[in-house]
């Protein structure tokens, strides 16, 4: 998920960094590193989608899936606590290549990177992801107002999710309300980003939150076309 925290807490966290005047970048600058770094981390998770088959079929998932849990959470908090911006990156490896793995289980088991479940999962994630960043630049002060809800949302997926363990058919929907949700904190957290310092450093924490949106979301859509095919 996003962080630790809520995202106010995360606000205040990233508000009361040092920031000196020789950190600050353009704004130009600022959302460039953002975006390479989001970038970055996604073309690294198709790389392992497409060569870690044997690693896949020769690794038990429950391990992945533990060791994916104990890295992000080391590289969530680098990334939250660093003031530079060369560690955060390695925050943000920690969190990104481990997820790479739980990401190539999802694809391996919807017929592999070439299959149409994941082409159309890809394809609707980038048309999203643009129409949010771009809606987050139109209309910020809908975006401004919409944190406390997501965050309530958030926990409401976490909770319907524990409850589709037991409970047959609310997988399909269960899966539209988390492309929903990450839909919206994607063009959250780009109104969001804009908010900090215009640090390298900022830049690279920010980049994480909207990475990680992304990544939710085209699992959620990646069970979504699976499942209708």
């Amino acid at each position: 998920m996003n962080a630790f925290g809520s995202s106010k807490e995360i606000r205040a966290e990233r508000l009361k960094k040092m920031v000196n005047e020789d950190q600050v970048v353009s704004t130009r600058v600022y959302n460039l590193v953002m975006g390479a770094v989001v970038l970055y981390g996604l073309v690294a998770n198709a790389i392992i989608c497409t060569f870690s088959d044997r690693i896949v079929l020769t690794l038990n998932p429950l391990i992945i899936i533990i060791g994916y849990f104990v890295l992000s959470i080391a590289g969530l908090y680098i990334s939250r606590k660093s003031n530079n911006a060369f560690v955060s990156f390695l925050g943000y490896n920690l969190v990104c290549l481990p997820l790479g793995l739980v990401v190539a289980i999802s694809v391996n088991y919807y017929g592999g990177i070439d299959s149409r479940p994941v082409q159309m999962a890809f394809i609707y994630t980038i048309a999203i992801t643009v129409i949010m960043v771009l809606a987050a630049i139109a209309f910020p002060k809908f975006f401004e107002k919409i944190g406390k809800a997501l965050f309530i949302g958030l926990i409401a997926i976490m909770i319907v999710g524990i409850i589709t363990f037991f409970v047959q058919g609310l997988g399909y929907i269960y899966s539209i309300g988390v492309a929903a949700l990450f839909s919206l904190y994607i063009g959250y957290d780009f109104y969001r980003s804009q908010q900090f310092a215009k640090t390298v450093d900022n830049a690279v924490d920010c980049a994480l939150d909207i990475y990680l949106d992304i990544v939710n979301l085209f699992l959620a859509l990646l069970r979504i076309f699976g499942n209708r095919n």
